[in-house]
C-alpha cells in the first residue's frame, strides 16, 4: 500500500475491509453449519443409542416375565405330578388298579398277535383249498373238451356218410351236367340290374337281420363255436406249460355280458382259460405270438407305469378295503372294475393270478416289473414280517400325497413363466419375420447414413431368421435331444449338470431343499417301519436320480460295511445342508433316527414352499418387463428413422 499513489488508498482500503468481511463471513457459516451438523448427528445417535436401550429394558422384563409365567406354570404341573404319583403310592388298590390295566393291555397285544397269526394260517389254507379246487377244474375242463371233440368226431363221420349216400344216388356224371346245364344262364345286363337291386335292398336286409331273433342266435352258435375249439385246442395242450411266463391275449364275456379283449400272463393256455372262468369270464378264444408281446409285454411298447395319483387313490382304497376286513384278491377285484386302463386291469389280474398261485403280496408287487415304485413294493415286504399292512399303506398314501404335492407346486410355479417366456419367444420371432420386412421398402428409398446402426443390426437379423430359420429350429431340436439323451445315458454329464444347477444361487436352494426333503422323509419312512439301514440306504440309491445323492448314500453305505456312523458321509458336503446334518447326527446319538428325519423333511418341505413362491414372485414381473422391453426396443428401432424421413420431408 505504501507503494502505491496515494490516490489509491481509500480504494484498496475498500477492497481489503470488503475482502476480509467476505472471508470472515464465508469461516463464520462454515463453522455454523459444521456445529449445527455435529450437533444433529450427536443428537440423532443419542436418540438412536436411547431407544436401543429402552427396546433392551423392554425385552428384558418381557423375557423375564416371560420366563417366569413359564417356571411357574412348569412348577405347577411338577406339584401336580408329584400330587398324582403320592396319591398312587398312599392308595395302595389305586396302584395294583393301574398295574392290572397294563397286564391287561399287553395281553389284549399279545391276543391280537395271535388273532393275526391264526388269520395268516387261514388264508394260507383257504389259499391251497383254492388251489385243489383249481386243480379239480381244470380235470373237468379236459374231460369235457374230449367229450366234444368225441362229438364232433362222430357228427363229422355221419356228414360224409350222408354226401357219399347223395352222389350214389344220382345216375351218373351225365344227369349232374344235364341237371347244371338246365339252369338259365343270365346276360351282362341282367347281373349287372340284379347287382344293383342287391346293393338297394342291403340296408333293409341288414337290419331285418338286425331286429329279428336269427342274428342273435347265429352270432350266439358263432361264440358257442369258438368255445367248442377253444376247449378242443386246451384239451390237446393240456399238458404243455412253458418255463417262463407268456402273454396271452383272450377274447370273453365279462360279468355284464359285454365282450372285452385283454392281455394276462401265466405258464400256458389252461393256467389262463382257469383263472378267467374262476373270474366270472365265459372266455371264446386265447392266443399268442411275438407281435402280442412285443406290442403288450412289459419289454415293448406295452410296458405300464403306474401313475403317482393313480397309485395313490389305489393305495387308498385297498387300506379301505383291507381294513373293512375284504380279502386281498376280492380287493383288486374290485379295483380292477374301478379302473378303465387296459394297462392298469392287465397289472391287477396278474397279481390276482400270482397270489392264488400263492405268492406274496410283496412278490406280486415285483413281478410287475416297474409297475410300482421300489419303495412301496419293499415297505409293503417290511409289513408282512410285521403284519401292519394297512398302517404301512396309510403312510405310504401320506408319503405319496405329499410329494405329489411338492412336484405340483413347482409345476405351478414354473409354468407361468415358461408360458410368458414362450409368448415372448413367440412375439419376437413375428415381428422379427413377418413385420419388420414390411418397412425394408421404406427403408431402402432413405439415405444409408440416415438409418441408425442399431436399426440396420435389427434388419440384419430379421433377413437372417427368414433366411435360415428352419435351420436355427433343426439345430435346436438337434441340441435338446442330444442334451436329454445325454442327461439320460451319461452319468458324468448328468452330475455335472446337477451340480451347476444345484449351485445356482436362489434356484439352487430349491432343488436342495426337495432333495433333502424327499431323501429325510423316505429314510424316515423306511426305518419307521423296522427296515435295516442298509436296505433303506440301497432302496434310496435306487429311487433318488440325483447323483450328487447318490454318491453320498453310496459313500454312506460303505462307512457303514466298515463301522462308521450314517452322519460321516454327509458331514461338510455342500449339497446337505448343516442344520439336517446336526438333526442327523442327535437321531444317532439319541436312538430316535426316524423322527428326526420326519421333522427335518417337515421343516425343509416348508423352506421348499417357502422358495418356489418366492422365484413364481420374482420371476413373473422381471419375465413381463423382459417383454416389454425386447419388444419396446424393436419398435423404438423401426419408429426412429420414420421420424427422421418425416423431419427430412417437412424440411
Amino acid at each position: 500500500m505504501a507503494n502505491k499513489p496515494i490516490i489509491f488508498w481509500p480504494c484498496i482500503l475498500v477492497y481489503r475491509v470488503v475482502y476480509y468481511a467476505y472471508v470472515g463471513t464465508k469461516v463464520t457459516i462454515h463453522c455454523v453449519l459444521h456445529l449445527i451438523r455435529n450437533f444433529l448427528r450427536y443428537l440423532l445417535i443419542g436418540f438412536i443409542v436411547c431407544c436401543e436401550g429402552v427396546y433392551q429394558i423392554v425385552h428384558m422384563i418381557g423375557m423375564i416375565l416371560f420366563h417366569f409365567w413359564k417356571y411357574v406354570y412348569f412348577g405347577i404341573l411338577a406339584i401336580g405330578l408329584a400330587v398324582q404319583i403320592g396319591y398312587l403310592f398312599l392308595y395302595d388298590h389305586t396302584l395294583r388298579k393301574f398295574v392290572m390295566i397294563m397286564i391287561a393291555n399287553h395281553q389284549e397285544r399279545l391276543a391280537r398277535k395271535d388273532r393275526r397269526l391264526r388269520e395268516l394260517e387261514a388264508r394260507r389254507r383257504e389259499k391251497e383249498a383254492l388251489k385243489e379246487q383249481t386243480r379239480l377244474h381244470n380235470l373237468s375242463v379236459v374231460e369235457e373238451a374230449q367229450r366234444i371233440a368225441e362229438e364232433q368226431r362222430r357228427e363229422a363221420e355221419e356228414s360224409e356218410l350222408r354226401k357219399k349216400q347223395f352222389i350214389e344216388g344220382l345216375e351218373d356224371e351225365a344227369a349232374v351236367e344235364a341237371m347244371l346245364e338246365a339252369k338259365p344262364k343270365k346276360t351282362f345286363a341282367q347281373r349287372l340290374e340284379a347287382f344293383f337291386a342287391a346293393i338297394g335292398a342291403l340296408p333293409s336286409k341288414i337290419k331285418k337281420v338286425l331286429n329279428s331273433p336269427i342274428g342273435a342266435e347265429k352270432k350266439a352258435l358263432r361264440e358257442a363255436e369258438k368255445h367248442e375249439a377253444l376247449l378242443i385246442d386246451l384239451s390237446k395242450e393240456s399238458g404243455e406249460k412253458s418255463d417262463k411266463k407268456i402273454l396271452f391275449e383272450y377274447v370273453a364275456k365279462n360279468e355284464d355280458g359285454k365282450i372285452v379283449k385283454g392281455y394276462f400272463e401265466a405258464f400256458s393256455k389252461l393256467e389262463v382259460h382257469s383263472f378267467l372262468i374262476s373270474q366270472g369270464f365265459e372266455v371264446y378264444s386265447i392266443r399268442s405270438s411275438k407281435w402280442i408281446t412285443f406290442l403288450h409285454g412289459d419289454t415293448g411298447f406295452g410296458s405300464v407305469k403306474i401313475k403317482t395319483k393313480d397309485l395313490i387313490f389305489f393305495i387308498t382304497q385297498l387300506s379301505t378295503y383291507i381294513k373293512a376286513g375284504i380279502p386281498l384278491v376280492d380287493s383288486l377285484k374290485i379295483l380292477t372294475r374301478q379302473y378303465k386302463n387296459p394297462g392298469y386291469q392287465k397289472v391287477f389280474r396278474t397279481m390276482m393270478y400270482d397270489l392264488t398261485m400263492g405268492d406274496s403280496f410283496s412278490t406280486a408287487l415285483e413281478k410287475q416289473g416297474n409297475a410300482f415304485p421300489g419303495l412301496f413294493v419293499n415297505m409293503v415286504k417290511s409289513s408282512e414280517l410285521t403284519g401292519e399292512l394297512p398302517e404301512v399303506l396309510d403312510d405310504m398314501e401320506e408319503y405319496y400325497t405329499q410329494t405329489e404335492k411338492t412336484k405340483k407346486q413347482m409345476v405351478n410355479a414354473l409354468l407361468y413363466p415358461c408360458m410368458v417366456l414362450f409368448v415372448a419367444i413367440v412375439v419376437i420371432i413375428f415381428i422379427m419375420v413377418y413385420v419388420i420386412p414390411q418397412f425394408v421398402e421404406i427403408y431402402s428409398s432413405m439415405d444409408p447414413t440416415a438409418i441408425p446402426a442399431f436399426t440396420l443390426w435389427i434388419l440384419d437379423c430379421s433377413h437372417f431368421l427368414r433366411d435360415y430359420g428352419v435351420f436355427i429350429l433343426i439345430g435346436v431340436v438337434i441340441f435338446f435331444i442330444i442334451y436329454i439323451y445325454l442327461f439320460k445315458k451319461v452319468q458324468p454329464f448328468r452330475k455335472s449338470m446337477q451340480t451347476v444347477l444345484m449351485k445356482i444361487p436362489v434356484l439352487g436352494d430349491v432343488v436342495i431343499y426337495n432333495e433333502v426333503t424327499l431323501f429325510t422323509k423316505t429314510l424316515g419312512s423306511l426305518m419307521a417301519h423296522n427296515v435295516f439301514i442298509t436296505d433303506s440306504m440301497e432302496i434310496l440309491n435306487r429311487i433318488t436320480s440325483n447323483e450328487i445323492y447318490k454318491e453320498m448314500i453310496n459313500k454312506t453305505l460303505q462307512n457303514l460295511s466298515t463301522g462308521e456312523s450314517i452322519s460321516a458321509s454327509f458331514k461338510g458336503h455342500w449339497a446337505f445342508p448343516v442344520p439336517a446334518y446336526e438333526m442327523l447326527v442327535t437321531g444317532e446319538k439319541t436312538g430316535e433316527l426316524p423322527e428326526m428325519m420326519q421333522k427335518v423333511s417337515s421343516y425343509y418341505q416348508e423352506l421348499h414352499e417357502t422358495a418356489v413362491a418366492r422365484i413364481k414372485t420374482f420371476v413373473e414381473p422381471i419375465l413381463i418387463v423382459l417383454l416389454t422391453g425386447v419388444v419396446g426396443v424393436i419398435v423404438l428401432a423401426i419408429v426412429i428413422p420414420m421420424f427422421n424421413m418425416y423431419n427430412t420431408i417437412q424440411e
